[in-house]
This record gives structure tokens, sequence and C-alpha cells, in this order.
């Protein structure tokens, strides 16, 4: 586990540089050496204005959607589980473009942010009354779906009436998801409370392998059900909604990431929590260097490579199931 940990984390130290180094011009190692020696201002503007704000915020988002996928794949018991499908990132990008609907992004910087952030706290707080409620996993389950479903609808709608074309672009865009022109200073606003969401998570690493016992027999064991279930729903809620407030809505990596860890990890939902947190870091960070990269005319969006990426994985997870050849 520690080496496995290491090595990811050594993995995406590597990637987080070569990303750095990357430009439309190709690698530049250079670039670090006029930055540090103060030689060249455009290298200070390029690296600590531009690029380290843009590498950071992926691997934050990344990170934090690993995390909250391993969570409530062990939560659930489901392999296809993961942040999106409780209705909290739907919510989340949804309060985002109501803050461009209504033209407040426009008016106040932060709006944006706080309305994503403020639309993850109300499916967290509908979840967490629901995981009081009900009894079983597929039931909280299914009130997410339902989340998820309600939240896409409305964006359909918000859509439907843009008032400009302007201002649906800027609606769709922010549904595709990108850590393009991000600052320190909107991370310095996320960060924490995805920070907050993963203490959350962490401290329900134990009770995470209690819980491949089954619930009755991990209760035996001491196990609180429902304090486990609303703490991981409320760490969920809060670390992806700062992280859609950060990058907008984007796929699969929660999925993908606890998947390929799990075989290093003995099947431990507990033990997966750190290497998916790493792998989701990497997983993004190389991904946001490929949309950097390819000669389109346009930037391709974060969310659409992630998606285009990660779909194949779902399916190849889901045909495994339905063959019983997987492990859950």
């Amino acid at each position: 586990m520690t080496r496995l940990n290491l090595t990811l984390a050594a993995l995406l130290l590597l990637a987080a540089l070569l990303a750095l180094a990357t430009g439309p011009d190709g690698v530049s190692p250079t670039l670090f050496a006029d930055w540090l020696g103060g030689h060249d201002p455009a290298a200070t503007i390029i690296l600590a204005d531009i690029r380290l704000p843009r590498v950071l915020s992926a691997a934050v988002v990344g990170a934090s959607l690993g995390l909250c996928g391993a969570a409530l794949q062990g939560l659930t018991r489901n392999p296809l589980a993961e942040p999106g499908i409780l209705g909290v990132s739907a919510a989340a990008t949804l309060g985002a473009t109501l803050t461009l609907y209504f033209g407040l992004a426009a008016l106040f910087p932060w709006a944006l942010a706080l309305g994503a952030i403020a639309g993850a706290a109300l499916a967290t707080l509908l979840l967490a009354s629901a995981a009081v409620r009900t009894q079983g996993m597929a039931s909280l389950i299914l009130v997410g779906v339902g989340l998820s479903s309600l939240a896409g609808a409305l964006m359909a709608l918000i859509l439907n009436f843009a008032p400009n074309p302007f201002s649906l672009s800027d609606l769709v865009n922010w549904t595709l998801g990108s850590v393009a022109n991000r600052s320190l200073a909107d991370l310095a606003m996320t960060a924490p409370l995805i920070l907050v969401g993963a203490l959350f998570l962490f401290a329900q690493r134990a009770n995470l392998s209690l819980l491949t016992l089954g619930e009755t027999a991990a209760a035996a064991h001491g196990l609180d059900a429902r304090r486990t279930r609303i703490a991981i729903v409320a760490g969920t809620g809060i670390a992806t909604g700062a992280a859609v407030a950060l990058a907008g809505a984007v796929g699969f990596v929660g999925i993908v990431a606890p998947h390929l860890v799990r075989p290093w990890t003995g099947h431990d939902p507990g033990r997966t929590l750190a290497p998916s947190a790493w792998l989701g870091a990497l997983l993004l960070v190389l991904a946001d260097l490929v949309v950097r990269i390819l000669p389109t005319d346009n930037e391709l969006r974060l969310g659409v490579v992630a998606a285009l990426a990660g779909a194949p994985m779902f399916t190849l997870i889901v045909l495994r199931r339905g063959r019983g050849g997987a492990h859950d």
C-alpha cells in the first residue's frame, strides 16, 4: 500500500512537471531555470500565473473525484457508484449554470463558484436526510438517480431558454468541464472545502473495510451503519461540490480510478481511498495535458476528454459484471 501510494505520488509529480514544461511549442525544460533565476518575466507569467494554477486545479479535482468514487463504491458495494450517481455533481452544475443564466456571475466574480457549492450543499442535505430514513443502499442510490435526473432536466430547461447565443455558449461550456483560466484565488476558495470533505471520508476508512462483511456482520463488530452512511454522503457532497465549482462537470474519474487500483489493495474499500485519490489526480493532469497539446482549432474541454477515455472503461465494467466475472 505504501509503495503503491509512493509510486502514484511520484508519477503525479512527474506528470505535473511535464504539464508545467509543456506548451504550444512543445516541452521547454529551461522554463524552470528562467523562472527561478528571474531572468525572463514571461516565464513567471507562464508558469506561476497560467500553468501552475491549471495543473494544481486538475490534480485537486481529480483527487477529489477519485476519492469520492472509492468511498461511494465502498459504501454501496456497487462498482458503478460515483459522485454523479447521487446527483451531487448535477446539482452543483445546476447551481453554477443558474448564476450564469441570471447574470450573477458577471456582476459578482465568486457567484459561479458559490452557486455550484450551494447546489451541492442542497443535494447533500437532501441525501443526508434520505440516508437517515432509508435502510438500504439501493434506496439511497435511487434517490440520487432521481436528484440527478431532476437537475439534468432543469439544466436542459435553462439551456432551452438561454436569452442569447453568447449566454448559451457560456452555459454549455460550463457543463463540459475545464480547468483553463483558473487562478490560485479560485483554488484558495475551493481547496479547503475539498480538504474538509476528504477528512470526512478518510475518517470512515476503517468502517468502509468493515462493510465488506455486510451491514449485519459489520454492526456486530460495532459499526454504526447510519452514522457511517451520513458521514460519507456529507463528505462526498462537500468535496464534489467544491470540485465542480472549480472545474465544472467532469465525469468517469470517480468510476475509473478505484477500479484501476483495487487489484493492488486487496479489494479493501478502506485501503482503496488514498490510491484512488492519487490516481484520480494523475489521470486528470494527463487528460488536461492532452487537451492542451491536441492540434485543434478550439480547445477540447476536459470533461469531454475524460468522458471519451472513461466511457469505454465504464462499459467494460458493466459487461464484466453482467458475466459475473468481476470483483465488487
